[in-house]
């Protein structure tokens, strides 16, 4: 880019050239510079021009002129130098996104007293200056995003005091707020502190201060949330210490981002949230939020209350109670809803189709729902994910699913906004020059492959479809098949019977799929081996039978067996039990059996041959045993001849008498 400011052909010479080097070193360009364009040279602009080596330690001659220096987005290493201290009439420096590192002091900020533009985020340099040190320059911007600043709060701050913005974001900090910082920083309008360790409470004057974009999340913050600045659009509080119940009186009436997760929230859900009419994106999930949440809709029923600004709402892992929230008949805008566990209760509601028609993410999971699945539901053509898990549903599923386009359809994508049909949902974040405020993508939970994995950006193209857990009876109906955009499918722990549907393998996306713990029976269809997406596979615990069908996705499935286990009537690998097209007939032979009778004598035979040489070998090496088995073959003779010889003389005395 050629500054409008360089007006004599020696200065345009040496930018044409610095052009045309946009792969080369830093030092050489700095070289490069005609002697004639040094004491000019006013504005300097070489971002993102693929820039490697490091700064010159010295410099020729200084560019006593130059006003701004942008070196941003390069690939510089090394240290900064402290000729940059000499550059008195600069007013911008602009060095971040690089791989600059080492220390930079006072003597790198020595001379410039008419900077108002520091920005050197994104490097690994780290500003250690003495906390008795005052600057000599009063910044309005101060960017230093991922530098080292800690641990201790910077204390040259406090002398800045026309601040417009500050990012001290991810800088080391593990110290308590001082009270000054809130004073030098109530005219910033972005003020970015998150992702350090700050203790503290906020300012009870935080009604004072003019920021529009606040974003103070993961430090350990405590104390109530106080009155809001009136000017403030944007505040991330999320992953603090929080405490206490929600203010009775909000303030901020142009509020359209409030992030509250994860914190010690307590009390009820204020009625005078619904004062906040521009409020797009609130997310109070994993609080200690008790109650109902209907109160402020039924106190402006009877004012004809308008419609609020909701896009996103999650109030998960809280302690809620009631019925369906009331107020989300006036929410036609929501696209993201995550009411998960809590303890509501009752029939879901039938104005669900008509009163919000851009639904999109339903999370209902771990709650005390029952009754049927309202015939409704189905009207919303842009659901994509429904999370029914964990209640006392009942009834069977609507054959009209099929009317859920968004589980059928592919996603289109187009930069940060995700398109449902004529719906756009955003990924809501605050861009400030090139600070990243209030960065926020749905705050989201999936129990899949078995497991529960946080979806923050990538949920937008999360298709999923779990009704785990209920009392769902009937068969899966067939055009469950049609919901071809599907990744999770989960209907275990079901009363479901029937068979599976004969077309599961249609839904080639799904990654993960459990249908264990019902009824199901017949044989698993051999279309589940087309299902090349699959990592996650669950049968268990049904009536199924016949022979498991095979495929290379199926094969690669970790621990195989205990998909099927539950089921006697399976068969094939990778069970042990083989299966049969019919039963194994028991051999009859009706042939002679005269080969039989040979085998048999020839057994006898050779048993008998066998036994003989024994005695024999025995006999033959063994004298003592030789002697006594004759011996004993005597005596039995002996006797048995004397025996034979009383006997037949008794026999003929009897006769003969």
């Amino acid at each position: 880019m050629i500054p409008s400011n360089m007006k004599n052909l020696c200065e345009l010479k040496v930018l044409e050239s610095q052009e045309n080097n946009t792969n080369g070193s830093i030092t050489e360009l700095f070289h490069r510079l005609p002697s004639c364009s040094r004491n000019k040279l006013e504005e300097l602009y070489l971002a993102d021009m693929n820039l490697t080596a490091s700064l010159p330690t010295t410099l020729v001659q200084p560019l006593s002129n130059l006003r701004f220096l942008d070196l941003r987005h390069n690939k510089l290493t090394g240290h900064v130098p402290t000729w940059i201290g000499e550059l008195t009439e600069l007013r911008g420096l602009f060095l971040d996104s690089n791989n600059l590192d080492g220390v930079m002091h006072e003597g790198h900020f020595s001379g410039l007293d008419m900077l108002f533009d520091m920005t050197l985020s994104d490097n690994s340099i780290a500003i250690l200056v003495s906390p008795t040190w005052v600057p000599p320059f009063n910044l309005q911007i101060i960017e230093l995003r991922s530098c080292q600043l800690g641990p201790k709060f910077p204390m040259w701050l406090r002398w800045q005091t026309e601040i417009y913005s500050l990012d001290i974001s991810n800088t080391s900090i593990i110290d308590m707020v001082p009270d000054w910082f809130w004073i030098a920083a109530s005219s910033a309008e972005v003020l970015n502190i998150r992702n350090n360790q700050i203790t503290g409470v906020l300012p009870s004057t935080m009604e004072s201060m003019r920021a529009f974009a606040m974003d103070f999340s993961s430090n350990k913050l405590g104390g109530p949330i106080p009155k809001l600045p009136n000017n403030l659009n944007h505040l991330d509080l999320n992953r603090n210490n929080v405490v206490g119940p929600l203010p009775l009186d909000f303030g901020a009436p142009q509020l359209t981002t409030l992030l509250l997760y994860n914190n010690r929230i307590s009390g009820a859900i204020p009625a005078s949230l619904c004062k906040l009419r521009s409020l797009e994106l609130l997310d109070i999930s994993r609080n200690n939020l008790s109650g109902s949440i209907t109160d402020c809709l039924v106190n402006d029923l009877s004012t004809n209350m308008t419609d609020l600004s909701i896009i996103n709402l999650s109030l998960r892992n809280n302690n809620l109670s009631g019925g369906f929230p009331l107020l989300l008949q006036k929410c036609p805008r929501l696209i993201f809803l995550d009411l998960g566990g809590n303890h509501f209760s009752g029939n879901l509601p039938a104005w669900i189709g008509e009163k919000l028609p851009s639904l999109s993410f339903l999370r209902l999971r771990s709650n005390m729902f029952y009754g049927h699945i309202p015939v409704e539901l189905m009207k919303l053509v842009n659901l994509q994910y429904l999370d029914l898990a964990y209640n006392n549903i009942s009834g069977s599923i609507l054959r009209s699913i099929v009317n859920c386009t968004g589980m059928i359809q592919e996603r289109d994508f187009a930069g940060d906004a995700f398109l449902f049909g004529q719906t756009e949902l955003v990924t809501f974040a605050l861009l400030f020059g090139e600070t990243e405020l209030v960065d926020y993508t749905e705050n989201f939970t999936v129990l899949t492959k078995g497991q529960e994995r946080l979806y923050t950006g990538e949920i937008i193209y999360m298709v999923n479809l779990d009704l785990s857990c209920n009392s769902l009876t009937g068969e899966i109906p067939a055009e469950i098949s049609t919901l071809l955009a599907l990744k999770n499918l989960n209907l275990s722990w079901n009363n479901f019977n029937g068979k599976i549907p004969g077309k599961i393998g249609a839904l080639i996306q799904v990654e993960s799929l459990d249908l264990s713990h019902n009824d199901l029976s017949s044989e698993i269809p051999s279309s589940l081996s087309a299902l090349t997406s699959l990592s996650r596979l669950n049968l268990s615990y049904n009536n199924l039978s016949g022979m498991i069908p095979s495929g290379n996705q199926l094969q690669a499935l970790e621990d195989p067996a205990s998909i099927y286990v539950g089921n006697p009537g399976l068969c094939g690998p990778p069970l042990l039990l083989k299966c049969s097209s019919q039963p194994e007939p028991i051999p009859v032979h009706h042939e002679d059996t005269s080969d039989d009778m040979v085998s048999y004598f020839i057994a006898m035979g050779s048993g008998s041959v066998m036994g003989l040489w024994v005695v024999f070998c025995t006999f033959l090496f063994k004298r003592k045993w030789r002697v006594s088995w004759y011996s004993l073959c005597d005596r039995l003779y002996d006797r048995a001849y004397v025996q034979v010889a009383v006997t037949w003389a008794s026999f003929r005395g009897r006769i003969n008498g």
